[in-house]
């Protein structure tokens, strides 16, 4: 694996490549990325990349998200062909064509966009968002209406904090966090009693009901840096907690048994490795669609940095 980290090192910048991966990657991946983070950091990142190729670990609709805000660069998803199966299962949820449905059923609505979508749902819709910034994104839309696309437990944890839209959700969820219940995090804190309960929006609302803090994964890294806390359940993909504990080998991290998103670990490091080789395969969407998506996108990005 040593080996293989290191050749990966030499062809970035024989390359003029960037590694980006989301928190959700394989634990050797994370340690070979030259930028780590959650759906925002990443869309954040890729807008300002000044390398000629970018190498993403993650899902599809990530990846095509990078390619959108550079459009003028190669971005690589490292899944060997034609086996391209690292979709995310939520974003195939949500459909142009439904969508456009949707808003014609509502007019006057914006529709809001989570990032977990597809290019052609974002070339549809307003805006986009994340778990990071979904309620600043929705509260500063200027509609009295918002469609929100495609997860109705992010979408529930955004109506409890922006009280004077109207929000109609899209019957989406993200089956890993869906997967984590009440019943395992409550058992989690009867064994580790002192333990603070983190959890990520796209949870249902029942075990949003008995966190003590809600975050996307960036969130929550920011939270255990500040917490004088010694212990976390986190209600998130458990390869988060490999960045948690490299950043805080003093304390303890419990994730439930079954909150794994298998499309996340469809990239593997030896997939990176041939993708910095070869540059493929190419990430390849058509102009009109990269014009449309960017609008939302770019929209998500610009109120990001008015931070």
């Amino acid at each position: 694996m040593q080996d293989i980290a290191g050749e990966i090192a030499r062809l970035k910048g024989e390359q003029d490549a960037i590694l980006l991966a989301h928190n959700y990657q394989r634990p050797e991946i994370q340690d070979v990325a030259d930028f780590l983070g959650d759906s925002l950091g990443l869309a954040m990142e890729a807008s300002k990349i000044d390398r000629k190729n970018i190498i993403f670990c993650g899902v599809d609709f990530m990846a095509e998200s990078a390619k959108i805000l550079n459009p003028d660069k190669k971005v690589v998803h490292p899944i060997v062909p034609p086996h391209l199966i690292a979709k995310c299962p939520m974003a195939a949820m949500a459909d142009r064509e439904t969508v456009l449905g949707f808003k014609n059923e509502h007019p006057g609505a914006a529709v809001v966009s989570y990032v977990n979508t597809t290019a052609e749902v974002k070339a549809v819709s307003d805006y986009c968002c994340t778990s990071s910034n979904a309620v600043k994104i929705v509260s500063k839309v200027p509609e009295d209406k918002v469609i929100f696309v495609p997860d109705e437990h992010l979408g529930n944890w955004v109506k409890r904090s922006v009280k004077d839209k109207e929000i109609i959700l899209w019957p989406g969820y993200c089956r890993t966090h869906v997967r984590i219940t009440t019943e395992e995090i409550l058992d989690l804190k009867e064994d580790h009693p002192e333990a603070i309960i983190i959890v990520h929006p796209e949870c249902t609302s029942e075990v949003v009901d008995i966190a003590d803090e809600v975050f996307s994964t960036e969130g929550m890294v920011k939270y255990v840096k500040s917490s004088d806390a010694r212990e976390f359940i986190v209600g998130t993909e458990r390869e988060l907690g490999h960045r948690l504990r490299k950043a805080h080998p003093d304390k303890q991290f419990y994730f439930g048994k079954r909150a794994v998103c298998p499309n996340m670990k469809q990239v593997r490091i030896e997939n990176v490795l041939e993708s910095l080789r070869s540059l493929s395969p190419v990430i390849e969407l058509d102009d009109e669609t990269m014009r449309l998506a960017k609008i939302p996108l770019q929209r998500m990005v610009d109120i990001g940095r008015g931070d």
